[in-house]
């Protein structure tokens, strides 16, 4: 079972990716697998060193199974800003569609942060939940250590359908701390999960991320989800990443489909 470090350092851009198993949902690549490696290509393909990266834009469109192939464009590159299209597709179909924002830092008098402090203990207060070993839970889960910290469990009939989990990389040694945030921050089954009384489809639409710590730091990371609104089949969700010195270092928001 290849982790982030062993499933990235083979990965060439060119050749494109035969995904394994344990990076799978189901019959399609991991969101958050996919969109890594979207990023993944950015970094290799792009002629010089791009800086960090601020934002991402991501749009599942159709399955990701079989051989993927990853194909940057360059759509702008200014002075501060480099905007990188990534099309993914899936035996010739297109499966992805990635918007990357790479950005310098630049001069600024204007500095705020209302986070909030972090809502639960350090990942050291909870116990591991084996989360694979869960009959609805997918094979790539079997990738991250997780512990559960607050809000509900997954097909717990929540009324509050939110998600509070430490989760780290079994293996994200000499990765890119921007790529394993990102391969990591939809670990998580969608919000509206938890309010599932039996298991049901569920799959993510659309994911845009935006990086506060454009170098995260530390192996520790929780993860909320909250699904805002949930109706005619489709769940509105927000989500947070704090690292263990209680900064929120990345920011999301996720279109869901609900099959229940």
């Amino acid at each position: 079972m290849p982790g982030l470090n062993e499933l990235l350092s083979s990965f060439d851009v060119e050749q494109g990716l035969l995904l394994p198993d344990s990076w799978r949902q189901g019959r399609t690549a991991y969101g958050g697998i996919l969109s890594a490696l979207g990023v993944a290509a950015a970094l290799q393909a792009h002629a010089g060193a791009l800086p960090p990266l601020r934002s991402a834009q991501v749009t599942f469109i159709g399955p990701a199974a079989g051989v993927l192939r990853f194909v940057p464009a360059v759509l702008r590159e200014g002075k501060s800003v480099v905007n990188i299209g990534v099309d993914v597709y899936s035996d010739e179909a297109l499966a992805a569609r990635l918007s990357l924002v790479f950005g310098r830092a630049r001069e600024s008098t204007i500095a705020h942060d209302f986070a909030g402090p972090l809502p639960a203990g350090g990942p050291d207060a909870y116990r591991d939940f084996n989360m694979a070993a869960m009959p609805f839970a997918p094979a790539f889960t079997q990738n991250f250590q997780m512990r559960p910290a607050g809000g509900a469990m997954p097909l717990s009939g929540a009324e509050v359908p939110e998600l509070l989990t430490w989760v780290r990389h079994l293996d994200a040694a000499n990765v890119d701390p921007a790529v394993a945030l990102i391969a990591m921050g939809d670990a998580m089954p969608p919000a509206a999960f938890s309010s599932f009384k039996a298991a049901a489809p569920i799959s993510s639409i659309t994911w845009n991320v935006e990086l506060l710590e454009p170098q995260p730091q530390g192996e520790w990371f929780l993860l909320r989800s909250f699904s805002q609104h949930a109706r005619d089949g489709y769940s509105s969700q927000d989500m947070q990443v704090w690292d263990t010195q209680g900064r929120v270092v990345m920011r999301g928001r996720q279109s869901v489909a609900v099959f229940a």
